[in-house]
């Protein structure tokens, strides 16, 4: 497991109040995230200048401070020019991060207006927007249980 790397002091305070099941959006820079906030979500903005930070940045932080049990991309549409593509390649970068933090977990998309759906739930906690220019860059995570010594 990553050694506790995250700092930011108000995303800190959010995860600690937060528990099981609360979700955690991680959006990229073309992300309308103070339009679809949820009702109990807090939006904390670090979208310094373009590509400054990722969304891969981000997701490293936050492996490190909380467990999370489910990764949700935002799934591609089947008539975007952008599905016969495949995966996107921001997603691999995703998985080598689980995989390097110890994580079990699996990438598992939903559809995209199924996405902005469970964003807009009152499960939603935290929106940390960033400034990352990758296309489908968008992860909502849920957290997982805290383990005794966590």
């Amino acid at each position: 497991m990553l050694k506790h790397q995250l700092i930011h002091p108000e995303i800190n305070a959010i995860i600690g109040r937060a528990g099981h099941h609360s979700k955690i959006l991680i959006a990229d820079g073309n992300y309308p995230a103070s339009s679809t906030l949820g009702p109990n979500a807090e939006l904390i903005s670090l979208n310094l200048s373009p590509g400054l930070v990722t969304v891969s940045q981000v997701l490293k932080a936050i492996l490190s401070a909380v467990p999370i049990d489910i990764v949700n991309t935002m799934g591609i549409p089947a008539d975007d020019p952008y599905a016969a593509k495949g995966d996107p390649p921001v997603w691999d970068e995703y998985r080598q991060i689980l995989k390097e933090a110890g994580s079990k977990v699996e990438l598992e998309p939903i559809q995209k207006w199924d996405f902005y759906e469970a964003v807009a739930s009152r499960d939603l906690v935290l929106t940390i927007q960033t400034a990352d220019q990758a296309l489908w860059a968008n992860l909502l995570l849920s957290i997982g249980v805290r383990q005794p010594g966590e």
